[in-house]
């Protein structure tokens, strides 16, 4: 089977870059919560997947941005490799000049690179405005070619749109945020914001940790506490089963999906994220991979060449509208919400 054949099929520009639809977050490497590989066993998942067309990777966590560096420096064509990270504020700063730089230079350092591909930004606290005097900072290292690209990461819908307004036009290529069959809080405002400045989400939580799919199709509800089930998991569980609905609403989501599945030869993983990238505002979805212990490349490329009819949709959203999807922008807050 040529590689052609196995490549992801879709792309989309962000910024200066023509990347795949699917890409490769490196969150598990936060913890051994999510079980540990080797560093070899988990460059060589990078390998892996960026030869299957997987080519952009993205989040900063544990020692992500260093494993990320080694690989793309070792990697046949380092050019074609795009490593998207973070700068995340947690508690008050001063945002001079001098911080924002600092922070800059050591992403770059840790991903032994000249240049940042994708800084993606987050800021916890919306009463101090200093996310605008650091936006302006990044803004003018874009300009002196520092970073390539600036993104944000778990912002609102009302500070997406302050910051594409106050900085201007293309200053923001996107925002990652959670969007799944399951938390579909984007569809409140957020997308017409994308619209409106012409921003992409690149979405996570696209399988909830994994739920969305067939190895939970007909399972009793897992217990929480029993030590089985990765932090990502915990959370979406926790999500599923208290924000959004039920465990057998859920059960009956997997089955509507699973009979979607069924007519287009695809699993309940592939419909999910189907679902997700039918939707313009959306670039691409970020999926995690625990590296060198559970990864899914090959089943991932059948996502790609075909659509889900109206017919489908009809068949999902009877579900949704079952569920208290729409309510968890009231329940929970805004994108991002859960993180301040």
């Amino acid at each position: 089977m040529s590689s052609s054949h196995l490549s992801p099929r879709e792309t989309f520009r962000l910024g200066p870059f023509v990347t795949p639809r699917i890409w490769t977050g490196l969150w598990q490497l936060s913890s051994n919560a999510w079980g540990s590989a080797s560093v070899s066993k988990i460059r060589h998942g990078m390998i892996r997947h960026a030869e299957l067309g997987y080519t952009a990777f993205a989040d900063h966590y544990g020692s992500a941005e260093i494993i990320f560096g080694q690989f793309r420096e070792s990697f046949r064509s380092p050019g074609q490799i795009i490593g998207a990270t973070k700068w995340c504020i947690f508690k008050r700063i001063n945002p001079s000049r001098a911080v924002v730089q600092a922070a800059v230079y050591e992403r770059m350092e840790r991903m032994r690179t000249e240049r940042v591909d994708l800084l993606q930004f987050h800021w916890a606290d919306y009463t101090d405005k200093g996310y605008l005097t650091a936006l302006a900072h990044l803004l003018d290292l874009k300009r002196a070619g520092i970073i390539a690209a600036i993104g944000l990461c778990n912002f609102d819908t009302i500070r997406t749109d302050e910051i594409c307004t106050e900085l201007g036009p293309g200053t923001i290529v996107s925002n990652q945020v959670q969007f799944s069959l399951i938390d579909t809080r984007p569809l409140h405002g957020m997308s017409d914001v994308c619209e409106k400045h012409g921003l992409k989400l690149l979405t996570y939580g696209t399988l909830c940790g994994g739920f969305l799919a067939d190895k939970w199709l007909g399972s009793p509800e897992p217990d929480p506490y029993s030590g089985d089930l990765t932090p990502s998991q915990r959370k979406y569980l926790d999500m599923i089963v208290k924000a959004w609905g039920s465990w057998d609403l859920f059960q009956a989501l997997l089955v509507v999906l699973r009979s979607i599945a069924n007519q287009h030869g695809k699993s309940i993983a592939n419909i999910a994220t189907r679902w997700v990238l039918d939707h313009s505002f959306v670039g691409a979805v970020i999926i995690g991979a625990r590296l060198g212990l559970s990864e899914h490349p090959d089943e991932n490329r059948h996502v790609f060449g075909f659509r889900l009819t109206e017919s489908d949709n009809a068949r999902i959203e009877a579900v949704l509208d079952r569920s208290n999807g729409r309510t968890i922008i009231t329940s929970i807050g805004d994108c991002g919400a859960e993180y301040r």
